[in-house]
């Protein structure tokens, strides 16, 4: 699928602005669509909306189909009945709105969801069977892996007892029953979620904007994913994986990224029809309307390291699925809107998927300015059929990087984009990438506000203090609306001259 020439802006739903201490899927979420409107954007781009579990990282998820409950917006169960006004009171937080606690909003949300559980059981809503009747395929793993994991206290499934460990038949009747409360309990979270989605995804649509979704492409270790399809993966007999996912040293990180998901056994999956991937990019069409590929690079070949290896140096390169798999998803989905994320170290392989699937790549401008390197993320090496960040999730902002540049990037970039020296880069910047001839362009929220390091989302092989940045009331005012509005109209992303 091609895109017309167009505009976005990158931003969590963790980040949007309120008093929950997280963003939420309320009003606030349907204000930032009408922001997004009356600036002339056309995408509204986030990051996964799963649940998360240690390191709060939205590429770590519990399940690759469930919706992330600390978004559930706690003004619309009070509009129902199923809390009363002073537990939505308790439900504001009150430290600093810029920055996520989450270990205050997992406790202040489970104590107000198990106060409307009750009610809601008294006074489920009317099409509630039929979402669960709809959502069965992988609803039902998901409640049940997480009642068994909330009655073994967290522990990762590896360490349950056995049989339900490998899912023998009377041990899942079994816990089925055991755990009936806390099946229901997660089933009602996922109501609310995708309910509460779908009216923010409808309102964003009728502004004429689209979401832009994200999929890891691969799963947590601990995950209903890999608990209830361990066929896929790499697994010893206790569900170890054998083999995890990663990428090798590069200029960023001497010891390469060690990030320990389990990898897919494409072999096994190719026999199937690669179903299990069918099923989760069917999924996302039903919540998105573009589907963006996270590392897609392994499609065509991924980087393999032992388990138990403290670092990725150690990893091989094996071949992906390539076209093979691509091929299966058109029979079944047909031509469907995704965008590759082809960032990294490509190979030629990489290069020739990206080619061959006809699928729009991306180009970053920080990753640009190398001053003896003609990158390929130079504007004058971008092509139509593509997407140009100025940065994405993994970056600093604009303001950031101008901090811990090099001397010789911060010198070619002034020269590149003629900006004379002591003058930001942030507006330059992003007006380069709005200029450029690719079809897509996204911008950051955190760099149309002008924010420093400080607002960073991620930074990648670090653990703790990521992923907690958000935006605050007032931040997004009339004159961010006017500038970005009059700089997406100047280079032809506006809605009218794509029309």
């Amino acid at each position: 699928m091609t895109f017309p020439r167009c505009a976005g802006v990158l931003m969590h739903i963790a980040s949007l602005p309120g008093p929950y201490g997280i963003g939420v899927l309320g009003s606030e979420a349907k204000k930032y669509a009408d922001f997004l409107h009356d600036s002339d954007q056309s995408l509204w781009q986030i990051l996964p909306v799963g649940p998360t579990g240690f390191g709060d990282s939205p590429y770590q998820s519990y399940s690759s189909f469930a919706g992330n409950s600390n978004f559930i917006d706690p003004e619309d169960l009070c509009r129902q009945g199923y809390i009363t006004a002073e537990e939505l009171s308790a439900a504001v937080y009150h430290g600093d709105p810029s920055v996520i606690d989450y270990i205050w909003v997992e406790e202040n949300r489970r104590r107000l969801f198990l106060q409307a559980f009750p009610r809601f059981c008294k006074r489920p809503p009317s099409d509630y069977e039929a979402f669960c009747t709809a959502q069965a395929a992988w609803l039902e793993d998901y409640a049940l892996f997480m009642a068994v994991k909330e009655a073994c206290d967290g522990a990762p499934y590896t360490a349950w007892e056995d049989a339900i460990r490998t899912r023998q038949p009377e041990a899942l009747a079994a816990w089925r029953k055991k755990c009936a409360d806390g099946i229901a309990y997660h089933k009602m979270l996922q109501y609310f979620f995708y309910t509460q989605w779908a009216a923010v995804k409808a309102y964003a649509n009728s502004r004429d904007v689209r979401i832009v979704g994200d999929i890891p492409i691969y799963v947590a270790p601990d995950s209903a994913d890999v608990w209830a399809n361990p066929q896929y993966f790499r697994l010893d007999a206790k569900g170890h994986p054998t083999e995890v996912a990663g990428c090798p040293p590069d200029l960023f990180s001497e010891d390469g990224q060690l990030w320990g998901n389990p990898l897919y056994d494409w072999k096994a999956l190719r026999q199937d029809g690669y179903r299990f991937w069918i099923e989760r990019l069917a999924a996302c069409l039903g919540l998105y309307d573009v589907v963006r590929i996270d590392h897609f690079r392994a499609f065509a070949d991924y980087y393999c390291i032992p388990a138990g290896a403290t670092t990725a140096r150690v990893g091989k390169w094996k071949k992906g699925p390539g076209m093979q798999l691509f091929r299966a998803v058109r029979k079944q989905l047909g031509d469907i809107p995704v965008i590759a994320e082809d960032l990294g170290a490509l190979s030629p392989a990489v290069y020739k998927l990206l080619a061959d699937s006809g699928l729009p790549g991306m180009k970053v401008l920080q990753f640009a300015f190398a001053p003896c390197d003609d990158s390929e993320h130079l504007p004058h090496h971008h092509v139509k059929n593509g997407v140009v960040y100025t940065g994405t999730h993994d970056n600093d902002t604009i303001a950031g990087w101008e901090q811990t540049a090099s001397d010789g990037e911060r010198f070619y970039a002034h020269c590149y984009l003629r900006v004379p020296e002591g003058e930001s880069l942030v507006q330059p910047m992003m007006m380069a990438a709005l200029a450029s001839v690719a079809d897509v362009c996204v911008l950051t929220m955190q760099d149309l506000l002008g924010l420093g390091g400080e607002a960073r989302m991620n930074t990648p092989s670090t653990l703790g203090g990521n992923w907690r940045w958000r935006a605050t009331d007032g931040q997004l005012t009339p004159q961010v609306v006017t500038w970005l509005a009059n700089a997406t109209r100047l280079y032809r992303r506006g809605r009218q001259e794509t029309e």
